[in-house]
This record gives structure tokens, sequence and C-alpha cells, in this order.
């Protein structure tokens, strides 16, 4: 709609001004649209009128009037409009609209003119209150229109119009009456509810000056012309009804009497009074534009206004405004009061209305009075209603916030303002952050202190939780947190100690990165700068805060169990503002840096440090805090209950990183319990190996044997060994290990026929072992006799661990009982065969091999051969063996007779077997 009205325009109003793309109201022919000034951003209503709502009202009397003749009036019309647009320029005063951009025509014929932001007419208003009263009686639904943004946003408006209000109102109406007839001497001719706004101050302006004009009697140069009542009183049917001169609150004078006085509005506004009242809010006169309806009604004394008849009101009157109407709606114009008198009248008799008489008159008024009257309005706010506080008095205040002397008092009604009505949060953003940034951010040319300032700053800073409530995050960042800032670099000590303590309050709506990089510093350099002892003191408790003190005290509550308390803890949560980094690295060392020692802040920061054990680490706490803590608590002017204090948080600081520290390395015993060793080989004397491992475990471990080592699976256990527990073939004998322990199972199978087998976990074989050759007897004959006829052969049981130091002559030598021992096939030590050597055609020497077995010394470490007859023990690739001589040599000839010295030794084992079984080093006691 607003697009198509302005295509045609080129004006200076659309290029300096956003203007939104919906009115928010609408005054006759004038449609009523939000605009915001491009640069300066001020606020401004630009009222639009387009020629083609005139041909509207005119399409059904085309057949009967000529096209000339209706241009004409239409030409007639836009002059009248005109007309009341330059009358505006014309005029200033605070009771009359005030044009801030000139009437514009464009080659279409409509028109546009900017005034200061209105809200609504009158008669919108009324229209508005007759709604909402139908919808619900007086207390129904709210008025409101819906209001859009030059950005394209939209939002509702509300509406009041209540007691105050009316009084307000036409007070304003009769003041401008006032300036009118006595200053302009001019007799505004059509007083209606049309021709009174509304602006957002709540405050009604004067309009509609088109059929303004000189009284009958006025003397001298007139700037206006006179109006023709002839003309002003013919009603054109082919014209809106708003255009023309509104019978229903024109005074008698003009009808019948044809007389142009300053009464005549005085008329009107009886009128407009009783409207305000009446139900539904229109005038008592209804004559529907025709004169001779209105002559009928003054031709009858039941009709005419008067007080017999309530001057054709529906409702009640106030008392005191019955005995005022009588002075306004006389019908002779000697009988009427003035609009000056009418100001004094007992209707406007009443505090609330003085109230605001005041506060228009308040620039007129000295310092005291001001002052006085700023510290007696705080106590009597409550009497106001809501509607007037938001839109009247909240405008007044904002005003007087340039007198730096009254910013202190101002400033403690604005924010009680902003607590009462319950638009508070829109009315601080819009209006109130503005006006803050401008006192407290816009830099003086002069450096001094301002003590007015600083006391409103204090004020600022009081209301700090107050002012979080009523704005969003950013615009406390961008406009609120800045004065934060000038309050704590301000030099008076008293407004950096208030500005430090609005911490809790501010820390809810501030993000991390703002706190951390904005907010921190700055309370950092305070608190470094300082040598204020009582602002070292607050800096402390604020740095506590930054690291998570709570927001309020709530342990000494008592928790009965009915959710109450719980409530409370919910809402006052602690807020941890600032990361474990910066706490560790930036506030340990502010704390590290303090050099005073009184107990003051010596316990301010004790309970600094509370916060930081709650999120520095136990490493941290250990080597940086505690240090620190010793030291302050060893101060000299600590007495003996603030020592206790110091001394019980180091005790729960040293017992938290003594748990951590056990905790730490139980863990680490645990974990290097359950993991693998690093060396294969040790797990041979692994205490659960030794004891025999489970079932289900020895066939996991046969499985993964058959599987590296690529055999079919069989019938007999992983040793090659049935039932008995001897080989089931001699090509599958029994394995020894030269570097291992005498197995407890193989001392006892000399006095048991079948003895278990020795169990071993699995060893990866090593590739590089298969570079040794087999071993294989000289010949097979030879082996079987030894096998059969040496009375070695029928030993079955091993011999004890060689010790490793040497025997006297008398006894059998290392070597002699190794080889009396490699009989044996069930023992758990085995030979290593000799590396490869160049030489093609070695063969074992002859059966007592006793040089070969002596110079051939004990080599644990040795690779064991892996040969493809070898057979598979504990993932170890093992040779048969046919007699094993120390350190691998291998006897095949006729066995030696057994010799005294080997009868003892026989004998000397069977005593060992008697005995309880050892390990470990106390296996080789009786070698020692």
């Amino acid at each position: 709609m607003f697009s198509s009205a302005l295509k045609s325009f080129a004006s200076n109003i659309q290029g300096s001004y956003d203007v939104s793309k919906q009115p928010i109201a609408a005054s006759g022919v004038w449609r009523i649209f939000d605009a915001k000034k491009k640069s300066t951003g001020s606020d401004v209503s630009v009222f639009v009128f387009d020629r083609k709502s005139l041909d509207a009202n005119a399409s059904g009397f085309g057949a009967r009037s000529s096209g000339s003749s209706l241009r004409k009036v239409h030409d007639e019309v836009i002059e009248r409009l005109k007309r009341e647009a330059s009358n505006l320029a014309r005029l200033r005063h605070p009771s009359v609209l005030q044009l801030v951009e000139p009437m514009e025509e464009t080659r279409s014929g409509g028109l546009m003119f900017a005034t200061e932001p209105v809200t609504a007419s009158l008669a919108t208003l009324l229209a508005e209150k007759d709604d909402q009263e139908r919808h619900g009686g007086v207390g129904g639904r709210s008025s409101r229109f819906v209001v859009e943004e030059a950005d394209g946003t939209r939002r509702r408006r509300d509406v009041e119009m209540d007691e105050l209000e009316i009084q307000k109102g036409l007070l304003q109406v009769a003041k401008g009456l006032e300036f009118l007839h006595e200053s302009a001497k001019l007799v505004h001719g059509n007083l209606t509810p049309n021709a009174i706004y509304v602006n957002a101050k709540s405050d009604w302006k004067i309009s509609g000056l088109a059929f303004a004009g000189p009284p009958d009697n006025a003397e001298g140069h007139q700037s206006l012309p006179p109006l023709s009542l002839s003309e002003a009183l013919y009603h054109d049917p082919r014209l809106p009804r708003t255009v023309q001169l509104n019978l229903d609150y024109t005074s008698p004078d003009f009808v019948l009497d044809s007389n142009i006085s300053v009464s005549h509005d005085v008329y009107s506004l009886g009128l407009i009074t009783v409207a305000l009242y009446n139900s539904p809010h229109d005038s008592p006169l209804q004559t529907n534009g025709n004169q001779q309806s209105y002559k009928k009604i003054f031709g009858s004394s039941s009709t005419t206004p008067s007080p017999g008849n309530r001057f054709g009101s529906s409702r009640e009157l106030p008392t005191e405004l019955m005995e005022t109407l009588p002075r306004l709606l006389s019908r002779r114009p000697a009988q009427r009061i003035t609009a000056r008198d009418f100001q004094t009248s007992a209707y406007f008799n009443n505090t609330l209305v003085n109230a605001i008489r005041f506060m228009e008159e308040l620039p007129t008024k000295t310092p005291n009075e001001k002052a006085q009257f700023m510290r007696m309005f705080k106590t009597n706010m409550n009497r106001f209603p809501s509607s007037v506080l938001g839109k009247k008095v909240l405008g007044v205040m904002l005003d007087e916030l340039k007198d730096k002397d009254l910013l202190s008092l101002v400033l403690q009604n604005i924010f009680q303002i902003v607590k009462t009505i319950p638009s508070g949060r829109r009315a601080f953003s819009e209006r109130v952050i503005p006006q803050l940034r401008e006192v407290f951010l816009t830099k003086s040319t002069h450096q001094e202190r301002d003590p007015g300032k600083e006391a409103g700053l204090v004020i600022l800073l009081e209301n700090a939780e107050l002012i979080t409530k009523n704005c969003s995050a950013k615009e406390f960042k961008d406009n609120i947190l800045p004065i934060v800032h000038v309050a704590m670099e301000s030099p008076t000590h008293s407004l950096v100690d208030r500005a430090l303590t609005t911490l809790p309050s501010i820390l809810p709506v501030l993000d991390f990165s703002t706190v951390k990089h904005d907010l921190f510093p700055v309370v950092a350099s305070v608190f470094s700068k300082t040598n204020s002892l009582g602002i070292k003191i607050s800096g402390l408790d604020a740095l506590g805060v930054l690291c998570g003190a709570p927001m309020s005290n709530l342990e000494d509550q008592s928790d009965d169990f009915s959710g109450v308390i719980e409530e409370k803890k919910a809402n006052k949560e602690v807020v941890t503002a600032l990361d474990k980094y910066t706490v560790q690295e930036k506030v340990v060392p502010l704390l590290k840096g303090i050099k005073t020692k009184e107990p003051a802040v010596m316990m301010a920061a004790l309970k600094v440090f509370q916060r930081v054990g709650a999120v520095a680490d136990t490493d941290f706490l250990a080597l940086e805090v505690l240090p620190t803590m010793w030291s302050f608590s060893l101060g000299p002017l600590l007495d003996l209950q603030q020592f206790k204090e110091f001394m019980d948080l180091i005790k729960k600081f040293s017992s938290r990183i003594e748990r951590e520290q056990t905790r730490k390395l139980q863990e680490l015993s645990s974990n290097a319990a359950k993991s693998p060793p690093a060396n294969g080989w040790n797990s041979v004397n692994s205490p659960g190996l030794a004891n025999g491992s489970s079932n289900g475990q020895e066939a996991v471990e046969q499985s993964f044997e058959q599987l590296v080592l690529g055999r079919q699976s069989q019938s007999n256990d992983v040793m090659g060994r049935k039932n008995n527990g001897w080989p089931s073939s001699p090509n599958q004998p029994t394995p020894t290990f030269g570097w291992s322990s005498m197995s407890p199972t193989a001392t006892n199978q000399t006095s048991t026929s079948n003895p278990p087998a020795p169990t071993s976990r699995s060893i990866t074989p090593d590739a590089s072992i298969n570079i040794f050759p087999s071993l294989q007897p000289s010949n097979a004959a030879s082996r079987n006799t030894n096998l059969s006829s040496s009375p070695w052969s029928a030993a079955s049981k091993p011999l004890s661990p060689p010790p490793n130091s040497q025997r006297s002559t008398s006894n059998p030598s290392l070597a002699t009982l190794s080889s009396l021992s490699s009989n044996t096939t069930t023992s758990t030590g085995f030979s290593i065969p000799p590396p490869p050597s160049s030489n093609a055609n070695w063969k074992p020497p002859n059966s007592w091999g006793t040089q070969n077995a002596l110079s051939t010394p004990l080599n644990p470490t040795s690779p064991v051969p892996a040969t493809s007859q070898g057979v598979s023990m504990g993932g170890i690739s093992q040779r048969p063996q046919y007699g094993t001589g120390l350190g691998g040599n291998q006897s095949f000839g006729t066995a030696p007779p057994q010799t005294e010295s080997a009868q003892r030794q026989q004998q000397q084992q069977q005593r060992q077997q008697q005995q309880p079984q050892k390990s470990g080093l106390d296996k080789y006691q009786s070698l020692l």
C-alpha cells in the first residue's frame, strides 16, 4: 500500500528517512507511518495523503457531477490540507504537533510531511477503547496496535486510557488552545478527536488546522485569511467527511449564530471531554453532517447538552467535571470560561495532575525545587498509573539526565519506573540505554573529576541486577559493560569498590570470551595497581567470583526436604567464569604477588585459594599453591583462628593430593600386573604356569601351537604322550631346557609310574633358529643297543640342577652330573646343539665325549634350533633326545658302567624327593 502510494514521489523524505512498509494508524485521509532518519537515527512519523482516496467517495456521484467541478472540489481539499501542514510549520508549542519536514507535493498530487513520532490520533484510541469494552467491559482485553519498525520487525504497542491519562491530555489540549487564542490570535475552528494526536510520550498534541483562522474581532494584520463559514458548513457528499467541518463537535456559534470566536474552541473542548467518558466514545451531538439535524438538537432543551441530561453522556461523569462542564458547554459564548480558566478548574485540582503539571514545567524550576521534587516523587510513585509512568514520567526523567547535579536522583526514579511498569524491559532497551551511553560514555573536554557523574555511576552499579534482567546479553556487553569499566578505572575508591561488587550480578549475562578477554584483565589491573586496602580486598572477592565463588551463601540454610531449598539452590548456582588455564596461569600469580600481610587481605586470599583448589590440578596445587599458602599462613599478624583456617585448607589440599597420587600409583601397579611381560622367557617361572594351568587355557595354547606349527590335531596331548606320561614313540622324546629350573613334577618320576606332564607358556620360535642342523644318531643299531642295554636308560628320575661352583675331586664334576642327567626323558632341561660349522663331516663324539662336554660351556641364552623332527612343547621346537651331554654333545655309543659316584648321586636325589619341594634358588641348596 505504501509502495504504491509513493511510487511517483521523488521527495526529500524518501531519500533521508527509512519509512516502514505498513502504516501504524490512520487519521482522516492521512496514513501515518513510522520512520527513522538515516543520518541521525531519530524517529519521526510520516503523514501520507493519496489523491486517489478522494475519487473513491466521488465514484457514486459521477453521473450527476461533471468532471471539471469534481476536480475543482478536489483541488480545494488539497489546498486545505496544504494549509494544515503550513500552519503546523508556523506554530511552535509543546501542545501543538511539531513539524519536522515540510509538506511535499508530487506530480501525481500526493502529499507528504513528517512530524514528531506519534502513536495515533485520539479518534483511533477512542475507537480502540470501544472495541475493548465491547469484548470484555472496562477491564477487558488490552488495547494495542501492531507497529512495524523500519527494519521490518513488528511489535505490539499498548494503548491505555485511564482517568489520569484523560486529565493529563485535556490539560495539555487546554494549554495548546491557550497558546492559539492568546499568542497566535487564531481560532482552531475544527477541534475534534481526529485533530488531536498522542505522541510516544503520551502527550496530546493539537493538529488539524485546516479551518484555522482569526476571530471576527481580530485587530491588526493577520497571517491567515478569515474563515468562510458558508463554505465550511456546507457538506459535500462527494468528499470524505474527515476533510470537512465536523458538525458533531461544532458550537452553535458557527451553525446558529454565524459567529467566529475563541469560545467556539472551548465549546468543542467540552464536547470532546464528554465523549471521553461516554459509551460509545462519541460526541453527544449526532448530526451526520446535516445542519438541520444540528438545529433540531438545539431546538429542544432535552437534547441540548446540559446538567439535566448529564450533557448527553450515557455514563456518570466525575463530580469535579460536572462542576466544570456547565461553564464549557454554555449556549452563550460570554458565559463560557477561557482555556486558561479551564486549567485551574476543580477538575484538575488533585495531586497527580499537579505533579504532572510540575514535571511539564520542570525546565523553569530552580535546582533546589527540582531536587526536592525528585526526592519526593520516588515515595509517591506508586500512586501513578503504570501507563503514565512509562509514557509521560519516564520521558520527563530521561530529559533531566542532562543535569549532572540531579543525575543520581533522576536515575533512582528511572530504575524504579523500569521496575514498576509492565513494559519495563522494552522501555529500558529502547529509551534508557541510549541515554545512559550518552551520559556516561561521552568523553568530557576537561579531565577533572565530576562528582555528579560519579554519583550517578554509583546508582547505576547498585541497580546492576535490575539492568541485567531488562536487557539482552548483547545489549549489556555493548552498552553497559563499558560503563562498568569506566567505574572500575575511576580514581575514586568508593566507585571502584562498588564496581567490583557488581560481578555476581553481571556474570550470568556475559559469555566466557567476554569475561576472559574483556572483564578479567580490567579486574586484574585494578587489583595489581591499587594501594587501597579496601580495593585490594574487593579485588580478591572479585577474583573469587571469577574463579567460581557461589552467588549466595546457601550452606547455612537447612533443608527440610520440602523442596524450597532445592529451588533456591537451583537459582543460585555456582558460576565458574574462568577456565582452568586462566586460573592457574593468571589468577595464582596475582595471589603470589601480594606483598601485604594484613589479616583481612590474607583471609580474602584464602577464599580465592579455596576456589582455585576446586579448579586446579593436584600437581599444580602441590607445586604452586601449597607453598604460597604456607607463606601466607605464617604471616605474623594472623591470629590463632585465622591460622587454623589456613591449616584446614592446607590439610584438605594435602589429603586430596595424597589420594590422587595414591590412586595413580595403584592404577599403574594394576595395569603392570595385568599387562603381559616384555620378555616372554620369564613366563616359564610364573606362579600360574608352575602350578599348572586350567584345561581351557591349555586347550587354547594347544590350538595356537597347531596353528603356528602347521600340525594336524591328534588324540595325544601336546607333549606327544599317552595317558602314561611317556612319549608315544622313540622319535618324540620329552624335551629338556638347559636354562630351565627343575620341574617339581620331574622329581617325583622315580616314585610315580605316571608322572604329570610339565607345562610351560607358549613362546614364539625365532626364525633364525632354523640355521642349526638337525642331529641324527650315528647308526640305528647302536642307538637301540644303548637304549635297551644301558642301565642309564632305566633311570626315570632327573638329577638335581648342577651348582655353579666346582666340586672336589671326590665328587662328580659338573660335566659328569650333566651326563648322568642326560638320559632322563622327562627332565625340564634340554641340550643346545652346537652352532653350524664349516666341517660338513662333523659327527657326534663317542659315548664318552667327556672332553667335548667339558669344552662346551653352558649358554642359557643360546638360540634353540628348530627342526622338522622336533616335538612342539610350549611353542618351542625341540629335538628327539637319545642321550644328551652338557653343552649339546650327544652320545650314541655304549653306555658307561654305573660307578660308585653315580650310585651315590641317585641316593642323594632320592633323599631330595622325600624333602618338601623348593622353588627358586632354594632348589640348589643340596649342591651348595
